[in-house]
């Protein structure tokens, strides 16, 4: 069964909302994120159960079926497979190659996906740090912690971002930030949280507690 453009929207939405719960997820919710009104996402999600790809109660919120789950893994698996294309085979930054992706996500070819994966020689995460779904649909675990978790005295290396916004990237930039950055945590303040941090070696930058929780690393 083929599924639209709309659909698959959807579908990837109520994945990136039900990460790392069991919960349904309300109908407000999925309105939010789509930038639609609470009417349009009751008659989408009707729609999407009546396929099997959601079970959704009025009321009561909607979680994906496994034949949903399966599509919606799909489509992260060939955006992150796309970001990064975008991001080490032309040369965009990592700031710039969400919303291109966005569009070649809902290629349907499946031949031309495997083959994008073999041509990047199988990564197994995005330019972000977000792990690449396999062509089975499983979802590999990371693992990492959040930067504003680490104590003071500890080294880490950067590994990905919790948020993927272009405003947050930039910042992450200036300050000289990428995936694989050394960092040594030298001081936490007690009064915000936030952080004194060595960047590769240089002289201690300050972080906001805001910034480091969005920052995943793991232990060096």
């Amino acid at each position: 069964m083929s599924t639209s453009f709309a659909e698959e929207n959807y579908l990837k939405i109520i994945y990136r909302l039900s990460e790392g719960h069991d919960d349904d997820i309300s109908t407000n919710a999925v309105a939010e994120l789509t930038q639609t009104k609470a009417a349009s996402v009751t008659d989408m999600l009707r729609k999407l159960a009546e396929k099997g790809w959601v079970h959704y109660q009025k009321y009561q919120g909607v979680r994906l079926s496994p034949e949903g789950e399966k599509i919606a893994l799909g489509i992260v698996r060939k955006h992150r497979l796309w970001e990064v294309f975008l991001v080490e085979k032309m040369g965009f930054n990592w700031d710039e190659v969400h919303e291109i992706a966005e569009q070649l996500e809902h290629i349907e070819s499946d031949s031309l996906i495997e083959k994008l994966d073999a041509f990047l020689e199988y990564p197994k995460t995005d330019p972000h740090g977000d792990p690449i779904p396999t062509k089975n649909g499983v979802m590999p675990e990371l693992g990492y912690l959040h930067l504003s978790d680490i104590k003071a005295g500890k080294r880490c290396v950067l590994m990905g971002v919790a948020k993927d916004s272009a405003v947050f990237l930039q910042l992450l930039t200036k300050m000289q930030l990428s995936l694989g950055s050394a960092l040594y945590v030298q001081e936490v303040n007690a009064f915000d949280r936030s952080i004194s941090v060595s960047i590769d070696n240089a002289p201690a930058a300050f972080i906001s507690h805001e910034v480091a929780k969005n920052i995943l690393v793991k232990l060096a």
